[in-house]
């Protein structure tokens, strides 16, 4: 093994798992790449963080109407997936008691509810209040099911190249369960299991604004949720709101977002309560095992 393998193995042994991990990555002209956990002249640091969820901004939206002196709150989820949403009113002033200053609501795909609402106890003087708005995708009151999952590609066979607990990237609560598969970008992914097709994004090169990278990502019955990441950019295949079948052709994989090397992210998450975490699966066949993580790829 190339001994600048062996020091990048070492430096992601040492690194705390919990914490996110800082590098910093240097080419050569002769296209040799090094890592190091010190800045090198002409090196850029290579960062990587528990950020396996994608923001929904401009999805899930809060609105505060005002009206007959008060204040009516309510919640809009525009997602084909259930949301969970948790407003907290604090410094609240001139309102009458016995409005709920804490609501915690799952918001059935696709629907408006109204959350609280607040009534001026002095008439024609306004309502003073700050918020505090939250919100998770999926509802925390489903449980998952035994379930195995057939492996979502078609081709190989191809190999593990991180498995769970990575320390390359593989830590914190969103992606700790997740598996990297080494492959060809352009390899055909599929369904892994039946759903319906909950977000996408189609339209990143390279490493993109985002860590994931194009992906798709599948609402299962349980509730639980697969999401295939670092896809090929323009290759995604099935749209917001499709239901799919196991086998359906998704898309490519690529090597877009946070991904050093060709590869297949594959992770199932559910909402444990106001938050995505990622939990342990299964494949239904053995997938070649290396190494935890190497240098190179995922």
């Amino acid at each position: 093994m190339p001994a600048r393998l062996l020091l990048f193995c070492a430096l992601l042994v040492a690194a705390g798992p919990a914490l996110a991990m800082t590098f910093y990555k240097r080419t050569d002209a002769y296209g040799v790449v090094f890592y190091s956990d010190q800045p090198m002249a002409g090196a850029r640091p290579f960062v990587f963080r528990d950020q396996m969820v994608e923001p929904l901004e401009g999805k899930v939206h809060l609105q505060a109407s005002r009206e007959n002196g008060g204040v009516r709150f309510s919640a809009r989820n525009e997602l084909f997936a259930p949301v969970e949403v948790q407003l907290r009113l604090e410094g609240v002033s001139n309102a009458r008691e016995g409005a709920s200053r804490l609501v915690r609501r799952v918001l059935p795909p696709r629907s408006t509810i109204t959350l609280t609402s607040l009534s001026a106890r002095r008439p024609g003087q306004p309502v003073n209040y700050r918020k505090t708005f939250t919100y998770a995708l999926g509802d925390p009151i489903q449980r998952p099911q035994a379930f195995r999952y057939p492996l979502p590609w078609r081709g190989g066979p191809f190999r593990l190249s991180q498995g769970p607990n990575g320390r390359f990237s593989h830590f914190g609560p969103k992606g700790r369960y997740a598996m990297d598969i080494a492959m060809p970008e352009g390899t055909p992914i599929i369904a892994s299991r039946a759903g319906v097709v909950v977000k996408i994004e189609n339209d990143q090169r390279g490493r993109g604004s985002h860590p994931s990278g194009n992906f798709v990502r599948i609402l299962h019955a349980d509730g639980t949720m697969g999401v295939y990441l670092h896809l090929m950019r323009g290759s995604v295949l099935v749209q917001e709101g499709q239901r799919v079948a196991y086998g359906t052709p998704l898309a490519r994989s690529g090597n877009t977002g946070n991904s050093s090397g060709p590869h297949l992210h594959f992770v199932v998450q559910r909402n444990v309560g106001l938050a995505l975490e990622s939990i342990p699966y299964q494949f239904n066949q053995p997938v070649g095992a290396l190494p935890n993580f190497t240098a190179g790829n995922p």
